[in-house]
């Protein structure tokens, strides 16, 4: 090495070495800290407004605003007002990660109001043969008859991606459903969404975004089914018909979304009303929730959180939805969630969403119990546990006569009347 070389680089380690002494915490991180962690696009979608793609929390904080909670660690989030459509804050909000299973919310908004309650179906092996590898199933038999009833409280119950297949044939096959949902995604602006697997299986290029799951349970909202299914904590199922049996048997199961049916180290959250949980091993935990607090009604998604606490998806939520109940008519909004592409050019007429999707399975019909009879749980014991508050009547963003209206009163009528469950 030269003369020259060497003095460059003895001035250059002395230079270094004071920095590399006062701050030793810049030392190499292990694998679990927060920098090894995936990075959001620079620059991602700005649909809802030019904040709402930049990296990074976004919120306005003024005098009067209460701060954040510390302690939430999703990837991505977002805390939304169901009604008017602002989105209060966000993190992340349109960074495109696999959904899990809180896909089956553009499944169900897309597929369920295309076929009646009522009808029977007897399943085929065919049905249920590419159903992935650990999914999870509530139970579905071939060669069994099950309503379209049961098999929705099958899908948002038990995240059956047994019955989500079955749907998806009687809808015209998988390809046709995928296509549906795209098309679907597309209509309500869910721009960061794209569909594989209708069952929210893991899938390359299987994504969507905090963003779009809420606008997505926004509108699945608005359809009164959808929120009688995503609201029902427990139901009776069919079981297999047995030779010489009479009668065919049921067994209960129960809704997965523990904001709503409490667990181990985690109450029920007061004034739940569904929607949607998930899990993969490349999706992480997922979740879409709304709830109702004096007359307002928010929305919150939270996209794998990296805290190892227990239910971490659900106390993140928690924490969200407290803290947007208590900073909403204080906080200056962030953006909005935009309405379907024809409610702003005046084709959208349904209650379903903004295609007018109401169909003979759609938002119009009574909430009948077929052969799967959902039970409503009430309000006693202590911290909730064990609610379901039943979500009936009404619309989050009526679409009438072409005109997308938001700032509009939800009706609620039984998400305030909690009903005592009976086990049946």
């Amino acid at each position: 090495m030269s003369a020259l070389r060497k003095t460059a680089l003895t001035v250059a380690t002395a230079a270094l070495l004071p920095v590399l002494t006062a701050a030793p915490a810049l030392a190499a991180p292990g694998p679990d800290k927060e920098d090894k962690q995936p990075k959001p696009p620079a620059a991602m979608s700005t649909v809802g407004g030019v904040k709402l793609g930049k990296p990074g929390t976004q919120v306005n904080l003024a005098p009067g605003v209460p701060v954040l909670p510390k302690e939430v660690t999703g990837r991505s989030w977002i805390v939304a007002d169901a009604e008017s459509g602002d989105v209060l804050a966000a993190h992340n909000a349109h960074w495109r990660l696999p959904p899990a299973s809180t896909l089956k919310m553009l499944f169900a908004d897309t597929v369920l109001p295309k076929l009646p309650r009522t009808q029977a179906h007897v399943v085929t092996a065919e049905e249920l043969a590419k159903v992935g590898e650990g999914s999870s199933l509530v139970g579905v038999k071939e060669k069994q008859s099950y309503t379209v009833h049961d098999l929705w409280l099958g899908v948002f119950l038990r995240s059956g991606n047994d019955a989500v297949h079955v749907l998806s044939s009687m809808n015209g096959g998988i390809a046709r459903t995928v296509k549906d949902m795209n098309d679907r995604a597309d209509e309500l602006q869910a721009l960061d969404t794209h569909v594989v697997s209708p069952d929210g299986y893991d899938a390359v290029g299987q994504v969507s975004s905090a963003y779009d799951l809420t606008l997505i349970a926004r509108s699945g909202m608005q359809n009164k089914d959808f929120r009688e299914y995503c609201s029902t904590p427990r139901a009776k199922f069919p079981g297999e018909v047995k030779p010489g049996n009479k009668k065919r048997s049921t067994f209960e199961i129960q809704n997965t979304n523990r904001l709503l049916t409490g667990d181990y180290g985690i109450p029920a959250y007061q004034g739940i009303a569904g929607v949607k949980n998930g899990s993969t091993t490349h999706a992480g935990a997922t979740f879409t929730g709304v709830a109702e607090r004096n007359g307002r009604v928010l929305l919150v998604t939270v996209m794998n959180p990296s805290a190892k606490e227990g239910h971490a998806v659900y106390k993140e939520a928690a924490r969200l939805l407290d803290w947007g109940f208590s900073a909403a008519g204080k906080v200056k909004p962030v953006g909005e969630l935009v309405p379907p592409k024809s409610a702003r050019t005046g084709t959208g007429t349904g209650e379903s969403g903004g295609s007018g999707q109401t169909g003979p399975g759609g938002g119009d019909q009574a909430a009948g119990e077929g052969n799967g009879k959902a039970t409503v749980a009430a309000a006693g014991g202590s911290g909730g546990a064990g609610t379901a508050l039943a979500v009936a009547g009404g619309v989050l963003a009526l679409l009438a006569g072409g005109v997308f209206l938001v700032n509009r009163r939800w009706p609620l009528p039984d998400l305030v009347r909690r009903r005592r469950h009976t086990e049946r």
